[in-house]
């Protein structure tokens, strides 16, 4: 489900398996993502898709905050990457990937958690930095947006 302009009340409390946007424009944008929280899923990442829903994409998380850097090596599809701190406030947006392009790309220091959604969709939706992720992989007594506010 791919939501937008939700009013607050009307999102539900975090699932592992969403990832809520609070956009810089007042708007909401929620996704159903699948995790890549270990060093396994993280490396292979999205490689080998063929195609993903518009409202799903995958969050990859770390154990601390961390240089983040990317690439689109055996990525079939072009994905826009949203790079979080750790409070969940979006430092980069990096738009359409090209697909097997092996170039290094680099979110920056401090990065926590990394949102691939299908290219140019981050654009569409007018998600860019400043945004705040709201999930539970974010330490919730330092997050931007806690699951328990609305």
């Amino acid at each position: 489900m791919l939501t937008c302009g939700v009013p607050a009340a009307g999102l539900a409390q975090c699932a592992a398996s969403q990832v809520d946007i609070r956009l810089t424009d007042g708007g909401f944008v929620r996704f159903n993502v699948e995790v890549a929280d270990d060093a396994a899923s993280r490396s292979k990442g999205l490689m080998f898709r063929e195609k993903m829903p518009k409202s799903s994409g995958m969050l990859f998380l770390y154990e601390r905050p961390q240089r983040a850097v990317f690439w689109m090596k055996n990525t079939l599809i072009p994905l826009d990457m949203i790079f979080a701190d750790a409070t969940g406030v979006v430092r980069h947006v990096h738009a359409n990937a090209i697909p097997h392009d092996e170039t290094g790309i680099d979110g920056g220091k401090g990065v926590l958690a990394v949102l691939e959604i299908n290219g140019g969709l981050a654009k569409r939706l007018n998600i860019k930095a400043g945004a705040v992720l709201r999930h539970p992989g974010f330490k919730q007594n330092s997050a931007s947006w806690a699951c328990d506010a609305q």
